[in-house]
């Protein structure tokens, strides 16, 4: 009975927190529009399953992170390079020439690791689901319930790829505006960038 409420609440908390346009679902998004609603299928797979290790690392780090301010400061700097380096990327490629290219709609793994590096380079899923682990006392004892921590991890991840999943039948219905998506959808990314780089700085510096 308390695994079933732990999933179902982490489920709906995973689910919720994809919501916001970000790096993994957008990238759905555009893997559809460039690529075929399979591909972005294969990408949602590929993200999804990263968050499962994800959310395994969160669990693990709950008892640690909230005392520890040396494990903030580590994974926030890393965030901050990271979100330098994938702003510029994203406002090199709005500002390169041309409409996309719209390459082969046959699916294969390389979608799925594009999914999968995409959600390794998003950082944000480790504090989300440390908090979430903290409220529901999942890692936070003198033992590991690993029951409890396996229902945790399959929520988080079955939440997320169901999010991923929705935006991946939504987007499909943009395929006619899909050159004028891509452009300011890399405009948008490069701003989210430069949000999350303000925000980590800020957190840094309140450290």
């Amino acid at each position: 009975m308390e695994e079933t409420k732990l999933f179902l609440i982490t489920y709906f908390a995973a689910l919720v927190g994809v919501i916001p346009p970000g790096l993994v679902n957008m990238t759905v998004a555009k893997t559809c529009v460039e690529h075929g609603k399979r591909n972005g299928l294969y990408v949602a797979f590929g993200a999804s399953s990263v968050v499962v290790l994800q959310a395994l690392i969160a669990v693990l780090l709950a008892k640690y992170i909230f005392d520890n301010p040396f494990v903030q400061s580590i994974l926030l700097r890393a965030g901050l390079v990271i979100f330098i380096l994938l702003g510029i990327y994203f406002l090199l490629m709005a500002k390169r020439r041309g409409g996309i290219e719209h390459t082969s709609q046959k699916a294969n793994a390389n979608s799925i690791f594009k999914g999968m590096l995409i959600s390794v380079l998003n950082l944000f899923p480790v504090p989300y689901f440390v908090a979430i682990a903290g409220a529901l006392n999942v890692g936070v004892g003198v033992t590991y319930d690993w029951s409890l921590i396996i229902a945790f991890v399959l929520a988080a991840s079955l939440g997320s790829f169901t999010t991923l999943y929705l935006y991946v039948l939504s987007f499909m219905k943009i395929e006619k505006y899909a050159d004028r998506f891509a452009k300011y959808s890399n405009y948008f990314m490069a701003s989210l960038m430069l949000i999350l780089i303000i925000i980590t700085i800020v957190r840094i510096y309140n450290l």
